[in-house]
This record gives C-alpha cells, sequence and structure tokens, in this order.
C-alpha cells in the first residue's frame, strides 16, 4: 500500500510544468471541480495553494509551474517521495447543474483548472465549448485531456503556431457572437479574466471567474487572499475561488497581485538560499 502523500505519479508536461499524483483517499473521495489543496514539501516548507486537476479513487493530481522556490524544490521530488503535508479538499465548488450550452476560457496554467470545471459541466449534460489559450504551440498542455472533457475544443495561440492565431478573448468573441450560451466560466491571467468578462458582458452572458491569487492558509484567516466583489471584500480560499466576473474589481486585484510579483523577485534568491541551508 502506498505511503500517506506518496507521489504516485510524475509527468513532466513542458519544461517547466509538471504534474503529480498524491495518495491521498480521503481528500479524493470528496474533491469536486473548483476546490483546492495546500500542501507542504517538508517540515520546514511553506504553504502553498494547487488547485486539484482531477482525482481517482484514492490520489489527487495537481499541476504547477516551477516559477518559485517551493515548486522548484517541489520539482525535485520524484515518484515513491512523500510530501510533509497535503490539505483539502478546500474552497467552495463550482456551481455545474443547470446550464444547457456554456463556454469554458483557460488560459495557460489556467487550462489545468478549466479542465475539471469543463468536464464537471459536461457531465452534468451541458454542451460545453472549450477554449484553451497558450503563447505558443511548444508550451500547450492537456490537449488530449481537454477533448475528451467538452464538446468543442479550440486550441489557441498568441505567435499562430497551432490553432486559433490570437488571443483567448478573441475566439470567444468569435463563439459568443452566434449566441446560445447561458454561461461562461474564465479561467487563468487576471488580465485574461478581465478582458473575458468585458467581451461576456457585451452579450449578456454571466460569468463566472476563478480567483486564484496569493492563497496561504486557506482559513481565510490571514486575508492574503482578499478581493473586492460587488464592493464587499472577500477571500478567495472560503468564499471563492469562484465570483461572479462583472462584480469583481479586477483593477484592484491586478494591482495587488503586481506588488506581489515584485516582492517575491527581491526575496526570491534569499529564500532559495534559505532553503539550502545558506547562511
Amino acid at each position: 500500500m502506498p505511503k500517506k502523500y506518496e507521489i504516485l505519479k510524475k509527468r513532466e508536461l513542458s519544461p517547466d510544468t509538471t504534474l503529480i499524483s498524491v495518495y491521498a483517499p480521503l481528500i479524493a473521495k470528496k474533491a469536486k471541480a473548483g476546490q483546492f489543496i495546500i500542501l507542504r514539501v517538508d517540515e520546514n516548507g511553506e504553504r502553498i495553494p494547487l488547485t486539484i486537476s482531477s482525482c481517482t479513487e484514492d490520489a489527487v493530481t495537481v499541476i504547477f509551474q516551477k516559477v518559485g522556490a517551493t515548486t522548484m524544490q517541489l520539482g525535485l521530488l520524484n515518484e515513491g517521495d512523500c510530501l510533509h503535508d497535503f490539505v483539502g479538499p478546500l474552497g467552495v465548488p463550482t456551481e455545474v447543474e443547470g446550464y444547457k450550452k456554456v463556454v469554458v476560457v483557460g488560459g495557460g496554467l489556467g487550462c489545468a483548472i478549466a479542465l475539471p470545471v469543463a468536464k464537471a459541466l459536461h457531465e452534468a449534460g451541458a454542451e460545453v465549448d472549450l477554449v484553451a489559450g497558450f503563447k505558443t504551440k511548444d508550451i500547450i498542455i492537456l490537449e488530449d485531456e481537454m477533448k475528451e472533457a467538452c464538446t468543442n475544443l479550440y486550441i489557441c495561440t498568441d505567435d499562430g503556431s497551432y490553432g486559433f492565431a490570437g488571443f483567448t478573448t478573441a475566439k470567444l468573441e468569435e463563439l459568443v457572437k452566434e449566441g446560445g450560451y447561458d454561461g461562461a466560466f474564465a479561467i487563468g491571467p487576471l488580465v485574461m479574466m478581465k478582458f473575458c468578462c468585458q467581451v461576456t458582458k457585451k452579450y449578456n452572458v454571466p460569468t463566472v471567474v476563478s480567483m486564484n491569487p496569493i492563497m496561504i492558509d486557506g482559513t481565510g484567516m490571514c486575508g492574503g487572499c482578499r478581493i473586492t466583489v460587488g464592493g464587499e471584500t472577500k477571500f478567495a480560499c472560503v468564499d471563492g475561488p469562484d465570483f461572479d466576473g462583472f462584480q469583481v474589481d479586477f483593477d484592484e486585484a491586478i494591482a495587488r497581485a503586481a506588488t506581489y510579483k515584485e516582492f517575491e523577485g527581491k526575496k526570491k534568491e534569499e529564500h532559495i538560499c534559505r532553503l539550502r541551508g545558506a547562511k
């Protein structure tokens, strides 16, 4: 029998994007689309949130980019290694009932979150058009899995090297103009979600966005993931991560994310040294 939080499967999706499946049967039995886990690599590690991409009977799959000290450390682990902590499922599940025809937009790594959402909507009986955007053909991930999770898949590349040439918002508007959607979901970079909402609002298509800013404890106590929705303060980890996209203050969220990014850049080298035991 596998050990607690053992990595059962590891797969490199691209040079900087990795998939791991972790033995966590209690979480796997309860997890639903849109929820996330929080993990620690070791007892001295920081807590990081990762959205659940899929589950089997006893394992939870998550996908991450090696962009910071902890994700780089996580990327060094192999099948058979164990994580120190793996907590979840956290967050409110995505509401998938009651739709007839929807469009789901995923951008970059956001496609790892869009995948389970599209699959859950499709299994609930909705016709699902999935728009997946990447900068270039070389970094496309999960294409086969996305095809199986929707009615129609539209791959977009910024440089036109594969599929639709252009941003996801351009493809989204092309599809929405044809009408027939009773809902839309946008999952990816904040700027992408902001402009997706501008498109869908023009055509009166209710839109749900997945807000995955910096989360730390996953219980709402730290306040790191606070956002403004409809003029009220919400916490993505406990009130979301899904929100009405027309009510989210994206400009505020983007400004806060930029501040965190600047801070992260200044502290990244120092943090890596600390993880390595440097003085």
